[in-house]
C-alpha cells in the first residue's frame, strides 16, 4: 500500500529537490535543451557522426530515397545502437530506448550518396486522445482501435536536409505512404488504416512540420493534457529511491504502465503536499510546481487516413469493412515522392535564389547551441 504523508523534514528534502530542479527553466526549449545535453554527454557517439548526414548541394529531382528497417529481427537491419545513437545526436527530443508494445523504427537514406536524412518510430498509439475521441464522435472500443492505428512518436530528418528540402514533411509522408502501412501489416498482422502524430510543440507554435500535407495529414486540435516534465535520470532516480525506502520499499505505483515515471513523480508530489505544514515552504514548492505545469503545451494533433474513405466509422464500430476511398492512389510511395518534390524544389530553388542553403550538418553536442527544429 503506498504511503500518503512522510515525515515533515523528509518531505522538505523531498520539495528542495523539485524545486532545485526546475527552478532553472522558464520555458520548454530550456528543459528540452537541458535534458537533449544530459543525454549528449552519456552517449557513446561514433567518432565523427558528422559524416553519417546528407548535407551536400543536389536537386530534389535527382534524389532517391532508401528506407531501412532497424533492428535483428530483420535480414539485414540496421543495429538498434546504431539507430539510437545517431538518433540522439539530431533530434531535439529525447527519445526513450524501451517502448512497451509494438514499434517499428526505420532509417531513411539518400540513395546515389548513401547518406542519412531521417528517423522515423512508429509505435502503439496513446490509449487516449481528446482530439481523436472528438473526430470519432466517442472513445473507440480499444481492441478495434489497436487492431488499426499506430501513431509516429519520432519523426526526425537530420539537418540541414530538413531545412533545405522540407525534409520533415517528406518522412511524415513516408509514414503514411501503402508502402509502410504494408509492412506494418505483415510484420505485426494488422490492418492498420489510421495514423497519428502529434508536434513537439503545441499551442504556442503557429505551424508543424505537419502542416500543409492535405489531403496525406489533417491537423484535428490540441491535445488536452499538460503536465509536469518528468526530472531526468538521476534526479528522478534518486528522489524515487528515498520514496521507496519510505514506502517500505515498495515502489509508489505498479511497474505496468508505460508512464510509469509520470505516474510516480505525480504520486511524490502529491505525498510532499500532504507532509509539508510549514506554510512558507508549502507555497515555494507550490510555486514552483505550478512554474513546472508551464513548461508544457497542449499539442498539435494530427492524423492520416491512407486513403481509405471510412476510417471513422470502422474504428468507431459502426461498419466492419475498410473501403478505398477517392485519394487511394495517391498514398503509394512512388506518388508521394512525386507530391514532396514538387513542394522540395520550390523551397530549394527559393533558398538558393536567396542564399540562404545551409551545408552545415547540424548535431546536438555540448558546444553547439542549435536551433530546435520540429
Amino acid at each position: 500500500m503506498t504511503i500518503k504523508q512522510i515525515d515533515e523534514d523528509k518531505a522538505a528534502w523531498a520539495a528542495d529537490q523539485f524545486i532545485d530542479y526546475f527552478k532553472n527553466f522558464t520555458n520548454l526549449e530550456e528543459y528540452l535543451r537541458h535534458v537533449k545535453k544530459s543525454v549528449i554527454v552519456k552517449s557513446n557517439l561514433l567518432d565523427d557522426p558528422k559524416d553519417y548526414f546528407l548535407n551536400q548541394d543536389i536537386h530534389p529531382n535527382d534524389m532517391e530515397f532508401d528506407i531501412r528497417l532497424v533492428g535483428d529481427r530483420f535480414q539485414n537491419g540496421i543495429p538498434q545502437d546504431y539507430y539510437r545513437n545517431l538518433l540522439k545526436s539530431v533530434s531535439s527530443h529525447n527519445n526513450e530506448d524501451n517502448i512497451p508494445g509494438r514499434e517499428l523504427r526505420l532509417m531513411v537514406y539518400e540513395r546515389n550518396t548513401n547518406k542519412i536524412v531521417g528517423f522515423i518510430r512508429l509505435q502503439s498509439p496513446l490509449i487516449n486522445s481528446k482530439p481523436r475521441n472528438e473526430w470519432l464522435g466517442k472513445a473507440p472500443d480499444l481492441k478495434i482501435f489497436n487492431r488499426h492505428a499506430v501513431m509516429g512518436f519520432a519523426i526526425v530528418p537530420s539537418q540541414p536536409f530538413g531545412y533545405n528540402y522540407l525534409g520533415g514533411k517528406l518522412l511524415a509522408l513516408i509514414c503514411v505512404s501503402h508502402h509502410i502501412r504494408e509492412k506494418l501489416n505483415d510484420i505485426f498482422e494488422k490492418d492498420i488504416a489510421l495514423f497519428e502524430t502529434t508536434s513537439l510543440y503545441g499551442s504556442s507554435s503557429a505551424a508543424s512540420q505537419y502542416d500543409g500535407l492535405k489531403p496525406f495529414i489533417r491537423f484535428k486540435g490540441l491535445t488536452d493534457s499538460k503536465f509536469i516534465p518528468v526530472l531526468y535520470k538521476e534526479a528522478f532516480h534518486n528522489l524515487h529511491d528515498k520514496f521507496t525506502e519510505w514506502n517500505n520499499n515498495e515502489p509508489l505505483t505498479e511497474n505496468r504502465a508505460s508512464s510509469k515515471k509520470l505516474k510516480r513523480q505525480r504520486r511524490m508530489i502529491s505525498i510532499i503536499k500532504n507532509s509539508i505544514q510549514d506554510t512558507e515552504k508549502l507555497n515555494e514548492f507550490n510555486n514552483v510546481i505550478d512554474m513546472a505545469f508551464n513548461l508544457t503545451e497542449k499539442k498539435r494533433f494530427y492524423i492520416s487516413d491512407y486513403g481509405y474513405g471510412n476510417v471513422r466509422e470502422v474504428i468507431a464500430g459502426e461498419q466492419d469493412k475498410l473501403v478505398r476511398g477517392q485519394n487511394w492512389d495517391k498514398f503509394y510511395l512512388e506518388n508521394i515522392m512525386a507530391w514532396w518534390k514538387k513542394k522540395a524544389t520550390k523551397r530549394y530553388d527559393k533558398l538558393k535564389a536567396e542564399g540562404r542553403f545551409r551545408d552545415k550538418v547540424e548535431l546536438w553536442t555540448e558546444d553547439d547551441d542549435i536551433q530546435i527544429i520540429r
